[in-house]
């Protein structure tokens, strides 16, 4: 969920002009609202779920939890630094391929 909202932000601002750099960083800078507002409402979710069910529903909270988390993570760290190694050492990027 949260690479499809990063990649259309940058779909986004290189259809309005800016370069491939810097549609890269605005599009991670203008999803991470949007994507922390989904996932803390669905932690929220989760922590509700565990402090109020049983057994395997608190066992499904905690999984839940933990993937909210390990998204985001991932989303914002791994992924950003692929994109930054895949096309830092380009000097000129002539197309973006997302």
């Amino acid at each position: 969920d949260a690479n499809v909202l990063i990649f259309e932000r940058i779909r986004e601002e290189i259809r309005n002009g800016k370069s491939a750099l810097m549609a890269i960083d605005s599009g991670y800078s203008r999803a991470l609202g949007t994507i922390l507002d989904a996932n803390i409402t669905t932690l929220i979710s989760a922590m509700i779920l565990f402090y109020l069910g049983s057994g395997p529903v608190r066992g499904f909270a905690i999984t839940l939890g933990i993937g909210i988390i390990t998204s985001v993570f991932t989303a914002f760290t791994v992924t950003r630094l692929m994109v930054a190694l895949k096309y830092s050492s380009k000097n000129r990027i002539e197309k973006l391929t997302i």
